[in-house]
């Protein structure tokens, strides 16, 4: 299957190299211009009543959505065949996988809280969660950081990878377009409620079977306590979607994860996830890394299977 080749190179360069930075300043990143779109159409449209804020932005998910895949699927249209099609391909799709980066973006939170420097710690897990960091304690910082990588590991890889094999550069990108206009406008909140509701509502969509699958490869990993955590606790979870990889990396690292947590305006009360275990440590934390990179392994290992079909 051609699409699933490309799908390989894609995490493969991913996996080797990331977004170079020396890249991202001479070219910036699709992810960010897809944003930029996005902010565009946030600035002029999310105003006005409930109803006028819902239908407008319907309207900033289908002009995100229909240009990013439209692009991709006049891209796609003229690349040429066999496997200079699949190199090319891939190429293009490699800034959608974020394989690399989440797991360098965990590991900067594991080292400092293995050394006990907490303060450094939740510097670094503020880069990637939004609750209050100044109230964790190192137990905190590492369900924080856990967390994150389990469900950015549905969301920045195995959802990408998954719609690019089905629908080839157009899914890939469609989809990146869908989470980024959850992770920009799909906010509870006075400004977005209304406005971004259809994008929350389709991402979590896009998501269902992904977050399945990827709780699906944690559990192979974390074996019967994986997945006995997984099934039993997801559904608790407040997400329809993040519960089924946080879960199952609950049970295989033999951790407790969710729970009560933080945030700058309120407390959300979250029930807990392996809510029998012990709190995770900077230990668990690289633990965890450990689960995800052979996770991504196995992912790598399914897709070279569907290339060869």
């Amino acid at each position: 299957m051609i699409w699933a080749a490309m799908m390989l190179l894609a995490l493969g360069i991913d996996a080797a190299i990331g977004w170079p930075d020396a890249l991202y300043r001479r070219a910036g990143h699709p992810v960010v211009w897809i944003g930029t779109l996005i902010s565009f159409c946030e600035r002029r449209w999310n105003r006005g009543g409930r109803r006028r804020r819902i239908a407008l932005g319907a309207l900033t998910v289908a002009v995100v959505t229909a240009t990013s895949a439209g692009v991709a699927a006049m891209v796609a249209f003229v690349l040429p065949d066999g496997w200079a099609g699949v190199l090319i391909g891939g190429v293009l799709a490699w800034p959608f996988v974020a394989v690399r980066s989440l797991h360098d973006h965990v590991a900067a939170v594991a080292k400092p809280l293995g050394n006990d420097d907490l303060g450094a710690a939740r510097h670094a897990v503020s880069m990637i969660v939004g609750r209050d960091v100044t109230r964790l304690d190192k137990a905190g910082v590492a369900r924080a950081g856990i967390e994150s990588l389990a469900e950015n590991a549905s969301d920045g890889v195995i959802a990408p990878l998954f719609w690019g094999v089905l629908l080839g550069l157009p899914g890939i990108v469609g989809y990146k377009a869908i989470n980024t206009l959850d992770s920009m406008i799909g906010h509870r909140s006075d400004r977005y409620e209304a406005f971004g509701k259809l994008a929350a509502r389709l991402d979590d969509a896009v998501n269902l079977i992904p977050a399945r699958l990827t709780g699906g490869l944690f559990a192979l990993i974390g074996g019967a306590q994986a997945l006995r955590a997984m099934t039993r606790d997801a559904g608790a979870h407040r997400s329809p979607n993040a519960g089924w990889p946080e879960g199952a990396m609950a049970g295989a690292l033999g951790v407790r994860l969710s729970g009560p947590r933080v945030y700058e305006t309120h407390v959300a009360e979250e029930p807990w996830l392996n809510a029998d275990a012990a709190d995770p440590d900077g230990a668990a934390m690289s633990r965890a890394l450990t689960v995800y990179r052979r996770g991504m392994m196995l992912a790598a290992a399914v897709l070279a299977l569907l290339a060869l079909v």
